[in-house]
């Protein structure tokens, strides 16, 4: 079955800042295929540093690995928020994730912000390559 990430109307999900640590690839629905770095995540969406910006409203795959696994989403690109020396700063949502993908984002979101809160480093998302 297949998840819907809602945001909350009137609370924004909690985010994990990752410092472009993460690798992700991006696929658009032309087949098109470019690599990522997760800057921010959350489990209705993220925030990635890409080598070009992506026009608001594109739809795309984004892959990113997490200790439980790689978690695949469907997610619909944004208005890219900076443009830095190489690339671009590009929040994106996500529009559907399968059932098990979303199980592996909130186990990997959830201890992160536990170890945040206990004070303790966290190795829940995974610097890989794909």
């Amino acid at each position: 079955m297949t998840h819907f990430p809602q945001p909350h109307p009137t609370r924004r999900a909690p985010r994990v800042q990752l410092g472009g640590s993460v690798l992700a690839a991006i696929q658009l629905d032309d087949g098109q295929r470019a690599k990522a770095k997760l800057q921010t995540i959350s489990s209705t969406g993220g925030l990635l540093h890409v080598a070009r910006a992506y026009e608001q409203g594109d739809f795309v795959e984004v892959v990113f690995q997490t200790k439980s696994g790689p978690v695949h989403g469907m997610a619909e690109m944004l208005s890219p928020t900076r443009q830095l020396v190489e690339g671009y700063l590009q929040p994106f949502r996500f529009i559907a994730l399968g059932d098990d993908d979303h199980r592996k984002l909130r186990i990997a979101l959830d201890s992160v912000l536990d170890r945040i809160l206990s004070g303790t480093h966290s190795t829940s998302f995974l610097p890989k390559t794909f």
